[in-house]
């Protein structure tokens, strides 16, 4: 049976509080093959380590999220790199802009290029988190690319355009469940189709976005399934070669 690696999960959330390792257990006995527990702040990422860590294949990203930039302790970078002396951390992130709500974008820039230089020294691939920000971040990503740094644009929202011009610079991009809302699919469509197979990962980004069936409902691993669903009929594949492809995509991509 064909398994799905989950390649962006937030099992810390207080939404999984009464059964976090439960259905963490259940999920990789079950259809999961395992998944990358994200790190939002230094917090968040340090819990994201610990979980990888209890699981063999459960790995973890560490980073700092742009609406958590200005309450961070002066040494916050050493931490993360302390972090990152796991093995089981395989990237930094999510980090990025996040232009959506008004945070300070000086500051976010700022603390987003640090970030950027401290995966670049510990050689570790990057995932990118992208609100209403897509010019400037992009900017940034052609800029590190040409450096052979990796990057990855998690739960992508961008048109087919903005898809295209990541893929001309080698630039990851993920889906979430939400390439399946009513609303969003024809854009998510051509975003898609502007992906190709060989840049394409699968991500929950899990409590939140849950595929239809499962709208409004908390989501977790299992539900990717579904999002590959819609992807393999974007792509005119069947379900179980968009997920192979998808899972050796995120092992190249993270080194696993």
């Amino acid at each position: 049976m064909i398994k799905l690696f989950d390649t962006h999960t937030h099992y810390d959330d207080r939404a999984y509080d009464d059964d976090r390792h439960e259905l963490i257990a259940r999920l990789l006995s079950g259809n999961v093959a395992g998944f990358i527990a994200i790190g939002c702040n230094l917090k968040r990422s340090e819990k994201a380590v610990a979980l990888a860590e209890k699981y063999p294949q459960v790995y973890a990203a560490v980073g700092i999220h742009p609406q958590d930039v200005n309450s961070l302790p002066p040494d916050y970078l050493r931490t993360l790199e302390k972090f990152a002396e796991s093995e089981k951390v395989k990237a930094i992130g999510e980090i990025g802009l996040e232009y959506y709500k008004e945070y300070n974008k000086q500051q976010q820039n700022k603390i987003f290029r640090e970030q950027l230089e401290l995966a670049e020294s510990l050689n570790l691939p990057v995932i990118i988190h992208s609100r209403e920000a897509f010019a400037d971040t992009y900017d940034i990503l052609n800029e590190y690319t040409k450096k052979g740094m990796r990057f990855v644009c998690h739960c992508f929202s961008e048109d087919g355009e903005a898809a295209g011009k990541l893929a001309d610079i080698g630039v990851y991009v993920s889906f979430t469940g939400a390439i399946a809302f009513e609303k969003k699919t024809e854009k998510a469509i051509e975003a898609c189709k502007n992906v190709p197979d060989e840049l394409l990962l699968l991500e929950t980004d899990c409590p939140y976005l849950a595929p239809p069936p499962f709208r409004g409902k908390r989501c977790d691993s299992s539900m990717a399934w579904y999002t590959a669903q819609k992807i393999a009929q974007i792509k005119k594949k069947t379900t179980d070669e968009i997920v192979e492809m998808c899972n050796n995509n995120a092992y190249r991509f993270f080194g696993i």
